[in-house]
């Protein structure tokens, strides 16, 4: 009997520091679910808002109400606020929550794949190739989906043209001769666009090309938002199920490759798939900048550079962020004003505020 409760005190004993261990893990665990479950309430708060303010408001039970309908098939709430609600405004948050949550995960894939915080999705050319898909587009009066497919497709080409630049240039450091490559694909496509502004009908045409250049959800429609869905979800799952490749891959090519990561395929697999996110966003609201560069360093801060975290905080970030900014764009002022003048009156500054105020290294 006496060796037997030994051996229990013993092996209490033994279990005593796993289980203290094993509290800390849990704990920690349990925090990360309360912060995300309080931002994705967050997030609903704000997106309820964003449905019921504007120029026509909608008091927030009456576009519970209307939802409700829509969804449950309940009665229906007034004719005028539930076509502002479901035709006008709700078209315009769902591509606010897609699109910001795209970018800002192209950004902190790029920004991470390139060790660098001042990286983002247009550091390669996607936006410029994308925006001269669409100047080309408008230019030959082509309708909204032509324009939207040559958007897409001049995304995706301007990144081949850098990694063909690239690979042809073969210069020791892989990195930095994509970035050069991309710096100088992005001159010679702006040049582009500023040729076919110049062509352009000063009438019609270039008030168009401005202000797809500046940005808006003005006239994106459910079916927009549900034709870019695809590609994005395409480009997001390689983020997702490599994440913790990811991890490694900020460590820089040398050490990656000696962790026994194939890096010969894996970066221009990961760069394909967020060039795909931001090609396919960029296509349906135009160009909007400092998303992609702003938000993931504001989430890197938050959560911390382990990629497995940062980024569902950068996505989910940039959606409320970009929700935020399309209801600041259309109640400030008796006009709409583009998303891309506020993101940059707004992400400039604070980029530069983070930068003065940190104190220690990004990574």
């Amino acid at each position: 009997m006496t060796r037997r409760r030994a051996m229990t005190q013993g092996t209490a004993t033994t279990d005593a520091p796993a289980a203290a261990q094993a509290v800390p893990g849990a704990g920690r665990r349990a925090s990360a679910a309360v912060r995300a479950c309080l931002a994705l309430c967050g997030l609903g708060a704000l997106v309820l808002v964003a449905l019921a303010a504007g120029k026509f408001p909608v008091p927030v039970a009456e576009v519970f109400a209307i939802l409700a309908s829509k969804l449950f098939g309940t009665a229906p709430g007034e004719a005028t606020a539930q076509v502002v609600v479901l035709q006008v405004r709700l078209p315009r948050v769902a591509a606010a929550l897609v699109v910001g949550a795209a970018l800002s995960s192209a950004g902190a894939t790029y920004q991470g794949l390139f060790r660098n915080p001042l990286v983002s999705p247009d550091i390669l050319g996607v936006s410029a190739g994308a925006g001269l898909g669409a100047v080309l587009g408008i230019t030959l009066a082509l309708p909204v989906l032509a324009i939207q497919g040559l958007a897409f497709a001049g995304g995706l080409g301007a990144v081949a043209i850098v990694y063909a630049v690239g690979a042809l240039v073969g210069r020791h450091d892989p990195v930095l001769t994509l970035v050069l490559a991309g710096v100088a694909v992005g001159a010679v496509l702006g040049s582009g666009i500023s040729l076919l502004k110049v062509l352009a009908d000063p009438y019609n045409q270039l008030p168009a090309i401005t202000y797809w250049l500046l940005g808006s959800l003005s006239s994106v429609t459910l079916s927009d938002v549900l034709a870019i869905l695809p590609a994005i979800g395409l480009g997001l799952l390689p983020l997702v199920l490599l994440r913790w490749r990811m991890n490694l891959m900020s460590l820089g090519e040398e050490e990656a490759r000696a962790l026994g990561i194939e890096t010969r395929w894996l970066r221009p697999l990961l760069v394909a798939a967020a060039t795909l996110v931001t090609a396919a966003a960029v296509s349906v609201t135009g160009v909007i900048g400092w998303i992609g560069l702003v938000v993931p360093h504001v989430a890197r801060g938050l959560v911390g550079p382990d990629f497995r975290r940062l980024l569902p905080a950068s996505a989910l970030l940039g959606a409320g962020y970009l929700v935020a900014v399309d209801l600041a764009a259309r109640t400030l002022a008796p006009i709409e004003v583009p998303l891309g003048i506020l993101t940059a009156l707004a992400g400039a500054p604070f980029f530069l505020w983070l930068l003065a105020a940190g104190k220690r290294g990004w990574s």
